[in-house]
């Protein structure tokens, strides 16, 4: 249960008589319903309110079920009241315990800081804030009568708008630093009788689900200019407690309501963490796997020195086949005394600091650029000069972690300017917000925007134990802390060939290769 439908529950129970029990000696509503009716004879013949139109008298009838009687005309409202309601409670319509509803009226805007106008987006479910209003015209505030001016607890409830239409507040002239305030056209003001119905118990009513949940319904208008008509908000059927049981509810609401705050946060900590548990699993998978730390090592493998050595006599080959240029910048990571070092244009240094972690005596370190051909010069084509029935890979064509999710041809996408040649294997990665992790490897031959880097490994290295790798919290941690540019980041050349990467023997990369794709599916599926 989340902590809304928590609170839903608890305001449904308080409106209902089943938050705080009942007492024999509390003075019953319908004798309060009598004061309030006397009271409003007297401001009518005060002339301080103008008595209401067909004004109603509910009851309780023989068969114990609420009636309303409206001049000499008597109806059942058994099919209309929302629930039942404890015997000392009483059934009214909204008006007849209020001296005033009315929706504001529409202002004459000025910059001068005085009178401010209380429009909808100063009454929010968190409470009223003044702090979002705009102010009238100062000339303007004599056409306002004296009932217009906002006063210390009254309701005010957003009567128009999607998404805002039945939010209440509650007036509070302390927060209030002006004068005084008015209402603006898309807020009705309700004024109980305050000294008879409390304001905050008729506000967690119309708060409660058997509200909120038909006020769309209740509204008229279309569906983005629904409005809830004064008439409607007069005639809400309203369950009134005693005096004194209005005070015990809201007196448990005030001890129960934080509660449920404090509950919210904790069970949105939860949520969240539940939410986030299968993609920190995912990467505590990855970690542990490029850590070798996810499949047992085998002494019987050979061991990631003797790959490193061929991937070395590999390019040597190449280059005197002018197959590939000669990196001015070799570089060799070699163990030495327990400790690893690098040689780097013919000097040695020690690099133990800057390694990221440990990893099995049978694993080696290499650079990036050492060991594929992330750096060398990249094959490209004019759209319009390709084969119109070869793949033409986006970036849109990638979902983020690196699905492939749509495959084109050049003509189906109607491709122009230059893009990319790339071979089935390649490793295609997208160095545009590297965030995304954009990474696989090529099902087949294609040609590619150039935010795509195809590179292929040399040795028989594994590519999907790269791409598993480069999914992998250290690389992602590092290269998105390194990228460039503020609205679209991309990673360097420089920064990818100079990564470190843990290289294991061959047979154990497809081991972990094999072992992660067993996992992940589970961890998704959680």
């Amino acid at each position: 249960m989340t902590a809304q439908q928590l609170k839903n529950s608890i305001l449904q129970m308080a409106v209902q008589g089943k938050l705080v029990p009942q007492d024999p000696n509390d003075e019953p509503a319908s004798v309060l319903l009598e004061r309030i009716r006397a009271e409003k004879e007297r401001l009518i013949k005060e002339k301080k309110i103008k008595r209401e139109k067909n004004s109603s008298v509910i009851f309780k009838g023989a068969d114990n079920t609420p009636y309303e009687k409206i001049g000499d005309e008597v109806r059942s409202l058994a099919d209309e009241v929302p629930f039942d309601i404890p015997d000392s409670w009483e059934w009214v319509r909204l008006i007849d315990v209020c001296e005033y509803i009315q929706r504001g009226k529409s202002p004459k805007y000025s910059p001068i800081k005085k009178y401010p106008v209380v429009a909808q987006k100063c009454n929010q479910w968190s409470g009223f804030s003044i702090e979002k209003a705009q102010f009238i015209d100062p000339d303007s505030l004599s056409s306002y009568g004296p009932e217009r001016l906002l006063q210390d607890n009254d309701l005010m409830w957003n009567s128009t708008g999607l998404g805002t239409l039945g939010r209440m507040a509650i007036y509070k002239t302390a927060a209030n630093p002006y004068e005084l305030a008015v209402a603006d056209s898309h807020v009705t003001v309700i004024r109980p009788l305050k000294q008879f119905v409390l304001p905050e118990y008729l506000y967690y009513y119309f708060a409660n689900p058997t509200v909120q949940s038909v006020i769309e319904d209740q509204a008229d208008g279309t569906t983005k200019q629904k409005e809830l008509a004064t008439a409607t908000i007069k005639a809400y059927l309203t369950p009134i407690p005693p005096l004194d049981e209005q005070r015990r509810i809201l007196t448990k609401l005030s001890e129960v309501l934080p509660v449920v705050k404090c509950y919210g946060t904790v069970y949105d900590e939860t949520v969240a963490m539940q939410e986030a548990f299968p993609e920190r699993l995912k990467k505590s998978i990855l970690q542990e796997a490029v850590q070798g730390k996810l499949v047992p090592q085998d002494p019987s493998d050979e061991p990631a020195e003797a790959l490193l050595e061929r991937i070395r006599a590999e390019k040597q080959r190449l280059i005197k086949e002018d197959k590939i240029k000669k990196d001015k910048h070799e570089s060799v990571i070699f163990r030495r005394d327990n400790s690893h070092y690098e040689k780097l244009d013919g000097v040695e240094r020690c690099i133990d600091d800057e390694l990221p972690f440990e990893i099995p005596e049978n694993w080696c370190w290499a650079r990036l650029g050492s060991i594929s051909s992330y750096a060398e010069t990249k094959q490209k084509v004019n759209a319009v000069n390709a084969d119109s029935a070869i793949w033409g890979l986006d970036l849109e064509d990638i979902e983020k972690g690196g699905r492939l999710i749509v495959r084109k041809t050049v003509g189906e996408r109607k491709a122009i300017g230059d893009k990319t040649v790339f071979s089935k294997g390649d490793i295609l990665y997208s160095k545009l917000r590297p965030y995304l992790l954009k990474i696989l490897v090529a099902p087949e031959c294609g040609i590619c925007t150039p935010e795509i880097v195809p590179f292929r490994m040399y040795g028989g290295i594994v590519s999907e134990y790269i791409v598993n790798f480069l999914h992998s919290p250290y690389v992602d941690n590092l290269i998105n802390s390194i990228t460039y540019g503020v609205k679209m980041p991309r990673v360097g050349t420089e920064t990818m060939t100079t990564l470190f990467v843990p290289i294991p023997p061959v047979a154990e990369q497809y081991r972990i290769v094999h072992r992660i794709e067993e996992l992940l599916p589970l961890v998704k599926g959680l």
